[in-house]
Parts: structure tokens; sequence; C-alpha cells
């Protein structure tokens, strides 16, 4: 057993809790990481854990079903616009940084966050490959990542961070459960996390036990219907997905089929017996007859020929006595320009990954995203959207900083406790976007008080119309001075007004 316990801690290192009181339940706590509950069995201390009959198999499934719908065009675009939107990398200044503006700490312990988030941030090389870490997030769902120490000097912290296929590992909750003597019922007695790597997942192989602190899990936060199982964003576009390659396929071959005119051939067959007669068709369809087929895969035309020829001819025997051999023509399908179904299931997918849908009719080269045009109610719900996945996607960086700060010992467990709802990250945003936006929305602010303007001091009062008009906020109007200069300027001139 001392053996395996110092093998154990070769893979990781462990950050202890001061112990909490042990509440009795039957059932283990819910939570949305999606990790799977599994009985313990056997020792808890060793090296491997047997996954057999666990769902490791559906997880590795599942995303590899999300990469293969990331490489479809529409998916592939609505992604990059998401994640454009969502992290601006700049030569100048930091992708992301940590705002401290509402936690109670000395001025020396905000500089050592700041200085150990950036260095978090210097060892994920996010200001070079933020773009890429934010795009495997979304589409797989989750984010690993295994944090290397020097067990010999944990007090050193974090080393280096190096990222995780996470196709080939997930998160296990052992669960040990003790029978009540009361009751008979049985109870959690305990609740051991841990990570399992499996270097070929989707095998009936084992896996390698992983300290839990020594890997950074960040999820989606969303879970399937049965709460049991992590997916990502792009679960909800799965089936308009497959519904529009499908769409697109059949109009492929239906286009194919109806587009070209086809011939009718009556073979004149003479007075030949019925069985030379179908042979001597034969015969003329093989010398004149080449049948196309589409393959859906590659989107080719497939002609063991090798010419091309008019597409399913058909081909009638006629007797002697008749019109001999003739040749006439059927014509081609109408109105197969109309694509109003595959722009239907376009917009279908667009919306299921909230994305608006003037992005996907994107005409005009110009850039106009901010202005009047193009500021309306899917923009600024595209916009919330984007602001609730780079909340989410924070935890990188707040998970590993929190290991990073108890390690050096800087703050203990209780004093990220007291802060972590006040600790947030900013990430840096599109000038040029939030530029247009703040100028459109001041102008039409500004129109609405030049409306009311007559009736400041009447019916409005000038604190009311900074706050509900203006949406100034009290820091805003206390920086302004008291803001009764403006407020007096529009009193007068409604006066004056009034007077003439």
């Amino acid at each position: 057993m001392a053996e395996a316990d110092k093998t154990l801690k070769l893979f990781g290192f462990e950050i202890k809790r001061a112990g909490k009181d042990k509440l009795k339940s039957i059932v283990p706590p819910q939570d949305e990481d999606g990790a799977g509950y599994v009985t313990a069995a056997g020792t808890h201390f060793g090296q491997y854990l047997n996954l057999d009959g666990d769902d490791t198999k559906d997880n590795h499934a599942l995303i590899m079903k999300y990469r293969g719908i990331s490489q479809h065009p529409e998916v592939d675009a609505a992604i990059e616009d998401l994640t454009n939107e969502s992290i601006v990398l700049s030569e100048k200044e930091q992708a992301v940084s940590l705002a401290l503006d509402n936690v109670e700490a000395s001025a020396s312990i905000k500089k050592k966050l700041r200085e150990e988030f950036d260095n978090v941030v210097s060892m994920l090389n996010f200001n070079e490959h933020g773009h890429d870490i934010f795009r495997s997030w979304y589409i797989d769902g989750r984010l690993y990542h295994h944090l290397v120490v020097d067990e010999s000097n944990l007090k050193a912290g974090i080393q280096d961070i190096r990222p995780i296929d996470s196709a080939k590992i997930r998160k296990v909750k052992q669960v040990k459960k003790k029978k009540d003597v009361s009751t008979g019922a049985e109870l959690i007695e305990k609740i051991d996390e841990f990570y399992v790597y499996q270097e070929k997942p989707g095998q009936q192989t084992q896996g390698l036990r992983l300290s839990p602190d020594s890997v950074s899990y960040v999820t989606s936060g969303l879970l399937d219907a049965g709460k049991k199982k992590v997916v990502s964003h792009l679960h909800k576009a799965l089936k308009p997905v497959n519904q529009l390659r499908m769409m697109e396929d059949s109009l492929v071959i239906y286009r194919l089929a109806r587009a070209p005119e086809r011939r009718i051939f009556y073979i004149d067959v003479g007075n030949l017996p019925r069985g030379k007669a179908e042979q001597y068709l034969k015969d003329i369809m093989t010398k004149y007859r080449n049948k196309l087929v589409y393959d859906a895969d590659t989107g080719n035309l497939k002609d063991d020929r090798k010419h091309m020829s008019m597409l399913e001819d058909f081909w009638l025997p006629r007797r002697e006595g008749g019109r001999g051999t003739e040749i006439s023509t059927l014509p081609g399908g109408e109105n197969l320009g109309q694509i109003e179904d595959i722009i239907y299931f376009q917009k279908r997918l667009y919306r299921s990954l909230n994305v608006p849908l003037n992005r996907l009719e994107q005409e005009s080269p110009s850039f106009a995203i901010g202005r009047s045009t193009e500021i309306n109610r899917d923009e600024l719900k595209f916009q919330k959207f984007i602001d609730r996945l780079r909340q989410r996607f924070a935890h990188l960086f707040l998970s590993i900083t929190k290991k990073q700060l108890l390690m050096k010992g800087v703050i203990t467990d209780e004093d990220w406790d007291k802060w972590k709802n006040d600790i947030s990250v900013d990430f840096l945003r599109d000038n040029h976007f939030a530029e247009l936006k703040n100028t459109e929305i001041l102008r039409e602010r500004l129109q609405t008080l030049d409306t009311l303007r007559d009736y400041v001091g009447e019916y409005f009062s000038k604190e009311w119309v900074q706050k509900h008009v203006l949406q100034f906020t009290d820091e805003d109007i206390k920086a302004m001075g008291v803001g009764s200069d403006s407020g007096d300027d529009a009193s007068d001139e409604s006066g004056e007004d009034s007077q003439k």
C-alpha cells in the first residue's frame, strides 16, 4: 500500500482542507461538473481504476461528434464569430486581467494576486493561443490542463500548465457508503474525487488515476437531461446540422437527376424471339447508356465508363410493324433554383448556436457593426450570451490562480471563500466596436433627453433624468460634480421657452 501511495504522488499534489462537519445523506451532491459516481471497491489507493461499464465511451463518442460538426462550414463560421467576440487578442494589451476593485484586502495582497494571475496567463501562453484555447473549450464543452509542480518544493507553486485532450480524461467521484444501524439506510460516508486518464479512449482499458489538485477542469456549465453528463454548446446544434447536411445532399442529387433532359429510346427488335430481343436491347443499352452515381462524402460523380452522357435514359423495345427505332426527349425539371428549404435550415442552425441571423447573411463588405442599422435586439442578446461565455470560461484562470496562491501560502482557503464572489476576470474588448456602440447608445439617450428637456424640473427631476434617461450611476454623478450645471441649464432653457 505504501508503494501504491508513493506512485500516486508522482502524478499530482494535494491541497488538504480543514475538516468540515459531515452531513448525513443517502444521495451524493449534485454538481455541474458531470463527474460520474462509482462505488468504491477494493483499495482506493490503487494506481489503476478499471472503467468497464462506465460511460467513458459515450463521452469520447460525444466529443468526437462535437468536433465533427464543428467542421461544417456554417458551424465553423458561427464558432469563429463567437470566439472572435469572446477573445480579443492585442499586441499592446493583455487579453485578460484580474479585477479586484470590490475585494477588501491590503494593497500588497492585491499586488500578489495580480502577479500570480499574470503568471498563470503567461504559463497558458494565452495572449498567443487564447483563441485556440477558447475554441477548444467551446467545441468540447470541457477543458483540462495538467498542473506540473516540483514535488520537492511545492511552495514554489505551479511550474508549467500543459493541455490534456478532453477525449482522454474524465472526472470520477468514488462514493463510500456506510449502513446506518438505527435506520438501515445506506448513508454516504465519504466522496473521493479524482481524474482518470486513458491514452486510448473508447477501448476497454484501464485508466491512470490523477490527483484532483493536479488537474484544472472547466466545463461549459451545461448538463444533459439526466444531469449526469456535461454537454457542449454545440449539443443543441447536432440535429440542425444533420438535417442541413441531408437537405444539401438530397438537393444535389435532385438537381443532378432532374436538371438534364432525358431521352426515350424505342429500339426496333423486328421479329426476334423474346430472349434474343432482350439481349439485343441490353447490348444497345450497354453501348450507349451511362449511369452516373453521386458520392455524398466527396460530392463527386462516379462513372466507371469515364465519359459523360445523359442520366437515367429509358429503353423500350418495339416490334416490327411499328415506327421503327425512335428517340424522343423528356424535358428537365423546373423550379430548380428554389432553395428556401436550405435557407430555413441554415437559419435554424444559427438560432441553435445563438448567433444573429444577420451574421449569416452578410452581403455588405463594409464594417457597420455597432451603428444604428446594426444594433438590434439579436445583437444585444448575442452580446449578453458572449458575456455569459466569458464568465464561465473565466473559471479556468480563477481555479488555477487559487491553487497557485494556496501552494505559495499567499492566502488561505478561508480568504478565497470570502473574496471569490468579488474577484472577477476582465476580458479585453474590441475597442472600435465598443466605441461605435457606446457612441450610438449615447446619441439615442441625448435625443431622448432633448425630447424631455421642456419637462425637466416640472414633471421630471434632474436626478431622475440622470439615472433613468442617461443611465448615470451614483459614482458617475459624483465624479461630474453634482450635475447641477447641466440640470440648471436645462431648466433655465425650459423657463426661457415658457416665458417666450
